[in-house]
């Protein structure tokens, strides 16, 4: 099984995903989502209570959420 990832490392890594080109870059997003939901154990349905208990984690999973519809 791969190391745990930081919060650093998912955001160095969009940071290098969102200079791809289309339709990699939406390719690239989705899994990387994907690992950080698995990761994290981001619940399918996000509610307040979670979110104010995951912040960061919130923050980085609405950030490659919106990034993946541009």
């Amino acid at each position: 099984m791969a190391a745990k990832k930081s919060l650093a490392d998912y955001q160095i890594a969009y940071e290098q995903i969102i200079h791809a080109d289309q339709p990699r870059r939406g390719i690239l997003l989705a899994e990387l989502m994907n690992e950080l939901v698995k990761q994290y154990k981001i619940p399918m349905i996000i509610n307040e209570a979670w979110k104010r208990e995951n912040p960061e984690i919130a923050a980085m999973h609405r950030k490659l959420s919106i990034t993946r519809t541009l």
